[in-house]
């Protein structure tokens, strides 16, 4: 059986994307998932030990991923990001932003296995 990945979503406040696919991804059986946000006031502030726990970042949108850098510019190595480039405008568990995350995190998925494999050879 191959290891699961240990995904970590990332969003500005921890309130409508990243819990909504953390959600939807929790019973993923290719990953083990968390999500946090990156505001003082998010719910579940990101914190060091989830960098560190994390194989693969997706960070909703190329912002969040450039602070998320900044804060925590003194890990190293940092795990694997690729940006979901999905935007703020949707509720929690919106159909839409469901179907959007799917997409984008199997695409994410696919190049992080591929550069997996190129790795390995």
């Amino acid at each position: 059986m191959t290891a699961k990945i240990k995904v970590l979503f990332i969003c500005g406040r921890n309130k409508r994307r990243s819990p909504t696919a953390e959600r939807v991804f929790r019973s993923d059986r290719r990953m083990l998932v968390r999500a946090a946000g990156l505001g003082e006031t998010s719910p579940r502030r990101v914190q060091a030990a989830d960098i560190l726990w994390a194989d693969l970042i997706l960070p909703m949108e190329r912002k969040n991923a450039r602070r998320l850098k900044v804060m925590f510019n003194e890990i190293d190595p940092f795990p694997e990001v690729e940006i979901l480039d999905i935007h703020d405008d949707y509720t929690f568990m919106d159909k839409n932003l469901v179907a959007e995350l799917k997409e984008a995190v199997e695409a994410a998925l696919e190049r992080y296995s591929e550069g997996l494999e190129t790795s390995a050879d």
